[in-house]
């Protein structure tokens, strides 16, 4: 029997990455697993891997609320609601636009917030929230305010919501992952040459002296999901082969 046997999980950004990676892992781990997305194109190879998919924009407000609609109809409950979605748009501080910095506030800190508040009825004790911050959060980053503000306010949430839904039975946990190879850098807006560079001076000083890969998230996302995690609420597992520490 699976780890996570009878479950029914939820990833938002579940297309491609880590979410995907995580997707494909809680299916094999007994789940039944819903993922949403943007780009149709994405949307549609993961459909014809049997995983239901869903286009919703993690930070439309009427699309958090369709969504939740339709896992009550399909579901009733859920048991794993992993936020995972998130956009990074990489520019120097004086060049970042009022609406990159909205964009990236929405989907990234915005979207949990709501997507949480309005998936609350559908989580029982028992369950497990699960929110992908980034280690921008702890540390500042060249080319990263506007982003790292995000996660480092992602990562405030995990905590103040994993005290507050204790309570209930509903725990609530963050990974902040270190640099992982996923296409996020594709849409940051970064050239081929400066992403080479960036990834690059990266695993030079990350101790363990290599990019991760997103199979690695996805088996701290399982850990969190399951049981095995039952003595953890609002917590932020870091998992970046040692970069915070370094």
């Amino acid at each position: 029997m699976g780890k996570l046997e009878g479950k029914v999980a939820l990833i938002t950004g579940g297309t491609t990455g880590i979410g995907l990676a995580t997707a494909k892992l809680f299916r094999s781990e007994g789940a039944k697993v819903y993922v949403t997305g943007r780009t149709e194109e994405t949307l549609e190879a993961v459909r014809k891997e049997g995983i239901a998919a869903y286009k919703s924009d993690a930070g439309k407000m009427a699309e958090i609320e369709n969504l939740a609609e339709e896992l009550k109809r399909k579901e009733g409950h859920v048991d794993v609601l992993f936020l995972n979605a998130g956009i990074a748009i990489m520019r120097p501080f004086e060049a970042t636009t009022e609406e990159e910095f909205d964009t990236m506030m929405s989907v990234n800190l915005k979207g949990p917030f709501f997507t949480i508040q309005k998936f609350l009825p559908l989580l029982g004790k028992g369950s497990s929230v699960i929110l992908t911050s980034s280690v921008a959060g702890h540390r500042g980053m060249a080319m990263m305010a506007a982003y790292s503000a995000t996660k480092a306010g992602l990562s405030s949430l995990g905590g103040t919501l994993g005290a507050y839904l204790a309570g209930r039975g509903i725990r609530v946990n963050t990974i902040s992952p270190g640099a992982i190879m996923t296409p996020i850098y594709d849409k940051s807006g970064m050239s081929k040459e400066a992403k080479a560079g960036m990834l690059h001076s990266i695993s030079q000083r990350v101790p363990i002296q290599r990019i991760g890969e997103s199979d690695e998230i996805a088996k701290a996302a399982l850990f969190l999901a399951t049981q095995e995690s039952s003595y953890l609420a609002g917590a932020d597992l870091v998992v970046d082969g040692g970069y915070l520490a370094s």
